[in-house]
């Protein structure tokens, strides 16, 4: 968009849509931009929409690993924070955005922790993180959230020839263990894991067209409570 195509925007209503993704490891199947991929094409739906102006994907958040992996790449809590902080400074000031709406996909504690304490002199922030939904029984198996059924269901659908199904391998964990890789909690891969926990066997791109449908309703009652 031009400057004064934003700036027109904007005038109608002063929101601004900020999907913020991650480029981690989902295990040895999915990109490691799964979660950038699922917030961009929510940001999108959601701009047209509402008629809603939104910013290009920040597609690095915060997130812990037992072991480095090829390509991922993470920011720390303090470091997103800042970037965060930066980018809304100028926009608030420099196009008059009253009101930020920030998309993410990443469960983390740290990550999430450098976007809900953003500071503004006007402006409303709202934070929306996908993953923090109760899936109910839109899944066979609820498991923790890391290249299962439920990512490996919402590519298969947003992106299917980035998907490598026969590399998919289920990895399961005891139930004295889910605790800790549960939305709210930060996550550290077990060992043994091959970059994801839970059953990507599981998933279909049906699936995740009624996922993604289920995840693009409930953002959007969001927006229009706003």
């Amino acid at each position: 968009m031009t400057p004064g195509a934003v700036g027109q925007r904007l005038l109608e209503r002063p929101t601004l849509i900020v999907p913020v993704g991650t480029t981690e490891q989902h295990g040895p199947h999915l990109p490691l931009g799964c979660d950038s991929i699922i917030v961009d094409r929510l940001a999108d739906d959601l701009s047209e929409a509402f008629a809603i102006a939104r910013a290009p994907t920040v597609e690095y958040g915060v997130h812990e690993a037992t072991r480095p992996f090829p390509g991922g790449a993470a920011l720390r809590r303090r470091t997103l924070h800042r970037v965060m902080n930066e980018l809304i400074e100028s926009w608030e000031e420099g196009a008059g955005v009253r009101e930020f709406f920030i998309i993410t996909a990443q469960s983390s504690e740290a990550h999430l922790e450098a976007l809900s304490a953003i500071r503004t002199d006007e402006a409303t922030v709202q934070v929306v993180d996908i993953f923090s939904m109760d899936f109910g029984s839109l899944l066979d198996r609820p498991a923790p959230i890391q290249g299962g059924e439920l990512d490996t269901s919402l590519l298969l659908f947003l992106a299917p020839h980035l998907v490598k199904m026969e590399l998919a391998q289920d990895f399961d964990l005891p139930r004295s263990k889910l605790a800790r890789y549960r939305p709210g909690h930060t996550r550290r891969l077990p060992e043994g894991s091959p970059g994801s926990v839970g059953y990507p066997s599981l998933a279909s791109a049906q699936k995740g067209e009624r996922l993604y449908t289920f995840i693009l309703d409930r953002v959007a009652s969001c927006l229009r409570k706003s």
